[in-house]
């Protein structure tokens, strides 16, 4: 599941998967979704339930002690919000208020959603613009030092 979609999100703040990747979920069974921060940009992620599992069982071995895993952590497993999507319809995916915030897509009408082979992200349009073109944003955090154990992981 690759490639570049603009959106509507609806006044529910639920987006529908576009028609091309609706084949790819139903053939994987995956009527199971979860949203999160993505912790680097101001955008989400959203990822299948079996594609969560593993990220969140990794997430959750890590040493909590460390004070940047355990940020990363409350980022990732603390937002996640889980929901069911109709595999059969329009696979209707709904963005809880609070993700809508982080990642600034509130009251806007179109989102950016971006596949990204096991997962997708969901940006402000204008966020992902810049980001193509090169320009960053003020709440993207590229400083950060990360532990070996978090470097391995994909997100």
């Amino acid at each position: 599941m690759f490639g570049f979609n603009t959106l509507s999100i609806d006044k529910k703040g639920r987006i529908a998967i576009p028609a091309r990747y609706r084949e790819d979920l139903r053939n994987q069974n995956h009527n199971q979704i979860v949203v999160t921060k993505d912790p680097q940009y101001p955008s989400l992620k959203i990822y299948s339930y079996s594609e969560w599992n593993k990220i969140s069982l990794k997430l959750q071995s890590l040493q909590g002690l460390d004070p940047i895993v355990r940020n990363l952590q409350w980022t990732i497993l603390g937002n996640a919000h889980q929901s069911d999507i109709d595999i059969d319809g329009r696979m209707l995916v709904r963005i809880p208020s609070d993700l809508q915030k982080y990642s600034e897509i509130t009251n806007e009408n179109q989102v950016a959603l971006v596949g990204m082979g096991n997962k997708f992200e969901i940006w402000n349009i204008q966020n992902w613009e810049m980001r193509q073109t090169g320009g960053s944003m003020s709440t993207e955090i590229l400083d950060v030092v990360l532990p070996e154990s978090i470097k391995e992981m994909s997100f």
